[in-house]
């Protein structure tokens, strides 16, 4: 497993595009301007030496040393040992609506973005707790199994839209019934946490939290959205292409459905929170862990790391030493070797 020390070096990467930018413009000015003095076959006799693609080769060198040089100043590091240790947690499963209901706009950006930000700030404050992901709409898919990894909770996160899942719905009996089997462990507390707007739910949802109540499993419902609602915008590529219409081309608006996200926290002891307010929402799921017994179990991970910046500082800088010896001007050898027929031509 690799760990970055500084990521933030990576922003120097962006000097690279702009080398090979500021390189083509120079290229295009000095075509034009040989062009106006000189014509091809007159410049070949004036710049006997003239290589057309070692300047090239010499930009791709020192683009290749800059790389290099800038993942080395960012000291990735590999870990070494692993361990296991013993940590003390609850499991916390979150289900998150991608129904494209969860596009509307009535809270900011989205109602699918502000879900995202929600769980990831509560993952923040999570210690030694694992957690999974599971992404619902008219069907439930796991996205990520139990864990401690919240590294990896992130990238899953990351990457959740409304095209996830295909088939439409608001099918939270099925993310309820898949989240039950998340949970391997009968003695420690079992969190589920659901955000969503409730719109197009499934009736089959308090029954399903009732059975998971069963089976000791606490409903934490976030609402997200509004009760005056919105329109649902269809985009493509992140353009704006119109608004969803129902059957009779009327524009659909949609709004939070909050009674059947109050039912089944209800039926598991838990409770509904009204997602419009990050900072309420994760101070009230955080306390409420607190208040929780903690299990205690095992779970391996990397205790030592080693420094890998040396190998690719070396490599920057061979590359670089490469970039100062390859010179512009055509040499006598490879001249001789006709690659691209100069010869022939003239």
């Amino acid at each position: 497993m690799y760990q970055i020390e500084e990521p933030k070096y990576f922003l120097l990467l962006l000097i690279i595009p702009v080398l090979w930018l500021a390189y083509f413009y120079m290229r295009i000015w000095q075509v034009k301007k040989q062009k106006a003095v000189f014509d091809a076959k007159l410049l070949d006799e004036v710049v006997i030496e003239r290589s057309r693609f070692k300047p090239f080769i010499k930009l791709l060198l020192l683009s290749l040393a800059l790389l290099f040089l800038i993942t080395g100043l960012t000291n990735p590091k590999m870990g070494t040992k692993l361990e296991t240790v013993k940590r003390r947690g609850v499991d916390i499963v979150f289900a998150i609506d991608v129904s494209k209901s969860m596009d509307a706009e009535d809270v900011a950006p989205s109602r699918l973005e502000k879900a995202k930000r929600l769980v990831s700030k509560i993952v923040d404050n999570l210690v030694s707790d694992r957690v999974g992901i599971i992404a619902y709409a008219g069907e439930a898919y796991p996205l990520l199994p139990i864990t401690t990894d919240y590294a990896a909770a992130k990238i899953f996160l990351q990457n959740m839209n409304t095209d996830l899942v295909s088939s439409q719905g608001t099918a939270i009996d099925d993310a309820i019934n898949l989240a039950t089997t998340y949970f391997d462990d009968d003695d420690t507390n079992k969190i589920l946490v659901i955000l969503s707007d409730g719109e197009d739910h499934s009736q089959k949802a308090v029954e399903a939290a009732k059975e998971a109540a069963k089976q000791g499993v606490t409903i934490f419902s976030i609402g997200i959205g509004t009760k005056k609602g919105a329109v649902i915008p269809i985009k493509r590529n992140g353009s704006l292409y119109g608004y969803k219409k129902d059957k009779n081309d009327q524009t659909v608006i949609t709004k939070l459905n909050d009674q059947v996200l109050r039912e089944i926290a209800q039926v598991t002891g838990g409770k509904y929170i009204d997602g419009r307010n990050t900072k309420e929402v994760v101070n009230y799921i955080a306390d409420a862990l607190k208040k929780m017994d903690k299990k205690e179990f095992e779970t391996t991970k990397f205790s030592e790391y080693k420094d890998q910046f040396q190998w690719f500082l070396l490599t920057g800088l061979l590359f670089l030493v490469l970039y100062i010896i390859v010179l512009e001007r055509e040499t006598q050898w490879l001249r001789k070797l006709n690659l691209f027929n100069e010869l022939d031509e003239k």
